[in-house]
Formats: structure tokens, sequence, C-alpha cells
């Protein structure tokens, strides 16, 4: 049973390349946060370490969590799928501790729907332009160009749901944009004001969006 003691849960959600994944690994250093760790299907990265970064597990297995309903939510994510299983989340928030997680609309709208006795604080993650999330893209390791033009048509499409969540934050300057989520995420478990521009947002929109 949730009480006033218990963590909060915390969603970074962006389209591919905005950065989500590196501001939850800075996020993850203060004390009382631990990141949720996805399960997928997709293969490793070059740079990733399994069981730390992601569980990468099979189709089968996959579709075996989905069958036992352990996920407290999944979705299918260019091809492949991934997802967050429930009783870890629930151990970590019941203990006080505040849960980071780094996923899509799909399961922040996931998460959201289930209407959990936790709190819940979410960010969309946006790239200054286009032509910087592209760049970012092709810098990555992914020396396919067809790979690169599938996730910048994706965009197009993830960034309409900006909508859904409590606050967008421009990655312009990762040491900004953290500081900005830092500081919105201190301001909402203890209550405190909020430095956020609403407009600012707006206007940002409509220029990636024209």
């Amino acid at each position: 049973m949730p009480t006033v003691n218990d963590g909060v849960m915390v969603i970074l959600s962006s389209p591919s390349g905005a950065g989500k994944t590196t501001l939850v690994n800075l996020l993850s250093k203060q004390d009382n946060f631990e990141v949720s760790i996805s399960h997928t299907t997709r293969q490793p990265r070059p740079s990733e370490i399994p069981n730390k970064d992601y569980f990468f597990v099979s189709n089968d297995e996959f579709k075996r969590l989905i069958k036992n309903e352990e996920f407290l939510e999944y979705a299918k994510v260019f091809n492949n799928y991934y997802g967050t299983t429930r009783t870890p989340i629930i151990n970590n928030l019941n203990k006080g501790k505040n849960v980071l997680f780094d996923i899509d609309w799909q399961g922040a709208d996931q998460i959201k729907n289930k209407k959990l006795d936790y709190k819940l604080i979410t960010f969309f993650i946006l790239p200054p332009s286009k032509d910087i999330l592209y760049e970012r893209l092709t810098n990555r390791d992914m020396k396919d160009k067809l790979i690169v033009e599938e996730r910048m048509e994706q965009f197009e499409r993830d960034v309409l749901h900006w909508i859904n969540y409590d606050y967008v934050v421009v990655n312009d300057d990762l040491n900004n944009c953290y500081s900005k989520i830092h500081n919105l995420i201190k301001a909402e478990i203890n209550n405190g004001s909020k430095d956020y521009d609403p407009e600012f947002i707006r206007n940002h929109i409509d220029k990636l969006t024209s």
C-alpha cells in the first residue's frame, strides 16, 4: 500500500537522438534515484552493457513476460520490443526510492493510464532543431543512412505527443537541460516554485513542426 514516504516516478521520453538516455544517466547520480532497466529484444549497441543498460532477451522470452502480465509497460519501437517489469519498480518505490524511466510515449501513456498511487512526473525532451537531431543521429553508432532517415520520419510522429507530458525541455545544452529537469523534479517533490515557460515551448514546437 503506497504511503507518503514512497518514492516518485520520473519519466523521460523523447524522439530518438534527443538525449533522454544521457539525461537519465546524469539524473541517476543523485541520491535516492534508481534507473528502471528495460527489457528489449533488440541487439546491444557496442557501448551497451547487458543487465546494466538493458536486459537483452529473445522475442519468445519477451512474449512470455507479456503473457504472464509482468510488464508495467511495453511497446514495439522500430520493430523491437521494449518493456519495464512491474515488480522491481514497485519494490523500489515502496522503499522510498525515486525511479527514473527512459521510455517512449507509448510506455509513458500506459503508466499514466494505470493510475498507480505514486507521484508521477513526466518530461518530454526535444532537440534544438531537426538539423541538429539529424547530426546527432548520424554521429551516433548509426552508419546506415536508411536507419537515420527512418528515425527522422518517426520524429515527425513522436513530437506530436509532447502535449501529454507535464514538462517539455529543449536539450540545446546538456548541462542546462539537466539543471532544468533536476530543478523541476526538486520543485515537484517539495511543492516549490517552478521555472518553466510554456509559451517558449509552444513556439519551439511550432518551429520544429513547420
